[in-house]
């Protein structure tokens, strides 16, 4: 597996790529990593890490080579772009380890960042002649547009276009963590953008929500599930407890929900488990706010984040914007738990939470709208608010269930490896 980001790395693409490499490790596989010297968020290499350009290490049974990448969390272009290419060219030192590489039967490369996937690409597919799998957890550079990062008319977009289509056609399969990256994948992946007579476009609305993805073998849905016990339905405690778990970013914009919500005003509390660039900006407003009813908790080791979980009633799961793609992988951390979601953001992961009634949706940055569903939660009769409970729980055992994905993607590829 090749993934610029990973444990102890904190965050959804180093749990679900931790979580993929142990589940192939159960399922029978020899797994090896290579990954970067751990720096995110902070953008500084980790302590025990420092000074290296390169280490070897195994974790859970899975060997983990990292190399020196330039750290950084600037968004100054230069900086940027330095540390994209540094790992994608610092990736190329495996290239020696041929006594490693011509024993591998697949290479699952991550996607984004897509200068280090074309890199491995090459490195794998065209220097070894190994089959690659495309992990695909966000639609670049369709996401960079959506977040208003870059415009489909810059050079980066038609740079990272270029990159997106040699990624598609060179794959032997893909993993796709939604049905609308599957579906746009689909799509672009036929040259031209045409099924059959219709020219199609794989960005509209048309395509991402159709189930065209189904007919291509090559794709299969893979979901950023968690190894989570299910826990039970609970009770709703006496006072309203939400809670929002992940990275505090701009995509995610916490803070405009903090400051938007009349917490105390309603008798509700909001606690927040994470960090990230808004972590501050969130903690300096509690402060000038004494008694809001927010909590900003800070980081909160994976293995204890279950249990903290269990101790709220329900969870937003914010989007600041239409992201097409995207599907929060928190939504596989909180229905585990028992605890409704207020979804704030559209596509297929308000359907999801609408269409199995495990809460309530409304769209990005109508906080009107979230605070008439967090009073909807709280007002809520106890048997009411138990019965939306179960149904979290009764989602999670029959459609979340990690060890049974893994043994579909196992199979999976034990196919395509006859192909």
């Amino acid at each position: 597996m090749v993934a610029e980001r990973y444990w102890p790395e904190v965050g959804a693409a180093p749990s679900r790529l931790a979580n993929m490499a142990e589940g192939l490790k159960r399922q029978g596989c020899e797994v090896d990593v290579l990954t970067s010297l751990p720096n995110y968020p902070q953008g500084r290499i980790f302590d025990g890490y420092r000074g290296c350009m390169k280490k070897h290490e195994v974790r859970n049974g899975v060997d983990v080579f990292r190399y020196w990448i330039f750290a950084t969390v600037s968004r100054h272009a230069v900086a940027r772009a330095l540390n994209m290419f540094s790992f994608a060219v610092m990736i190329w030192l495996f290239a020696f380890k041929w006594s490693r590489i011509r024993k591998y039967d697949f290479v699952i490369i991550q996607t984004p960042q897509l200068v280090v996937a074309a890199s491995a690409m090459r490195l794998f597919k065209g220097l070894y002649g190994k089959r690659c799998i495309l992990n695909v957890s966000d639609i670049w550079p369709l996401t960079a547009v959506d977040m208003g990062a870059i415009t489909k008319e810059s050079r980066s977009y038609r740079f990272m276009e270029k990159l997106e289509m040699y990624l598609y056609w060179k794959a032997d399969g893909v993993f796709g963590q939604s049905e609308e990256i599957l579906n746009h994948v689909a799509v672009k992946s036929e040259k031209g953008h045409v099924k059959g007579d219709k020219r199609l476009d794989p960005d509209s609305e048309e395509v991402l929500g159709s189930d065209v993805w189904k007919e291509d073998k090559r794709l299969f849905l893979y979901r950023n599930l968690q190894t989570y016990n299910v826990g039970e339905h609970k009770a709703k405690n006496e006072t309203l407890r939400m809670v929002f778990s992940g990275m505090l970013g701009v995509a995610q914009d916490v803070a405009g929900i903090v400051k938007n919500i009349p917490w105390k005003e309603m008798g509700v509390e909001f606690h927040i488990f994470g960090g990230g660039k808004q972590l501050e900006e969130i903690q300096v407003w509690i402060a000038a706010n004494p008694g809001c009813n927010v909590f900003a908790h800070g980081f909160v080791p994976k293995e204890e984040i279950a249990a903290r979980l269990r101790e709220m009633d329900a969870s937003i799961v914010p989007l600041a914007t239409r992201i097409r793609g995207a599907f929060p992988s928190k939504v596989f951390d909180i229905l585990p738990q028992g605890l409704p979601i207020l979804f704030c953001g559209g596509g297929e992961g308000a359907k999801f939470v609408a269409l199995r009634q495990v809460g309530y949706t409304s769209t990005p940055s109508d906080y009107q709208a979230l605070r008439a569903n967090i009073e909807r939660l709280r007002d809520m009769p106890a048997e009411d608010f138990q019965a939306m409970s179960a149904r979290c729980i009764e989602v999670s055992c029959e459609e979340l269930d990690f060890e049974k994905q893994m043994k579909e993607a196992y199979k999976w590829l034990e196919d395509r490896s006859h192909k």
